[in-house]
């Protein structure tokens, strides 16, 4: 019989990898992440403390496109990108627009993992990569009714994507990836031989 799929999770994915002189731009990009990872003495500290297994300048540097062209670059792509799942999305903005309000590094060593979290207080979160070792963790997303799902049984393991409780992305160097901010969504252990490097932002409602 026809189902009709209600309240549908929609995950933004593409990639720059397609665009001219990806290679160089990617390059620069990952020397920059790799400048604040060996310059950012708070952010070092903070992923110490946090039980961050690698670096992230998520709590130490917020201005991350005034610090380097590649990530200035980066973030003209990224509100192409945004604009366009703003579009599908049917959001309906008003008089205001959707503002990148935080950008940050993430290089997580082999091993290392993310535990599963929101980001509040945004609209458009997501993660654009940069390097992805062969065996680096895939983004794993979960089904946002699964605190709802009090009595029901797990699905089979042959369900189809759009019926799993946990879907597993793995991203190539260069790929974007946006979802709304709500979204639950973890990095498993790096299982990796060298570092997994990416970028996270948010994108708020002003």
């Amino acid at each position: 019989m026809p189902l009709r799929p209600l309240f549908v999770t929609q995950v933004y994915e593409a990639s720059l990898a397609e665009e001219r002189g990806f290679a160089a731009f990617n390059a620069d990009l990952e020397d920059a992440c790799q400048m604040l990872a060996a310059e950012d003495a708070a952010g070092r500290s903070w992923s110490r403390r946090e039980g961050y297994g690698g670096y992230t300048s998520y709590a130490s540097l917020d201005d991350l496109p005034k610090r380097a062209t590649a990530f200035a670059t980066l973030k003209t792509k990224l509100d192409r990108h945004a604009v366009a799942f703003t579009d599908a999305l049917s959001l309906d903005l008003g008089a205001g627009r959707l503002k990148l309000d935080s950008l940050w590094v993430n290089v997580l060593k082999p091993g290392a993992a993310h535990s599963g979290h929101i980001h509040p207080h945004s609209v458009i979160s997501g993660t654009v990569y940069v390097a992805v070792p062969p065996g680096a963790s895939a983004l794993k997303l979960e089904d946002p009714r699964l605190p709802l799902m009090m009595a029901a049984p797990p699905r089979r393991t042959d369900a189809e994507e759009t019926a799993r409780s946990f879907v597993y992305l793995t991203p190539k160097a260069g790929t974007v990836l946006m979802w709304e901010s709500w979204l639950r969504h973890e990095v498993p252990a790096n299982r990796a031989k060298a570092e997994r490097i990416s970028l996270s932002f948010n994108y708020g409602w002003r």
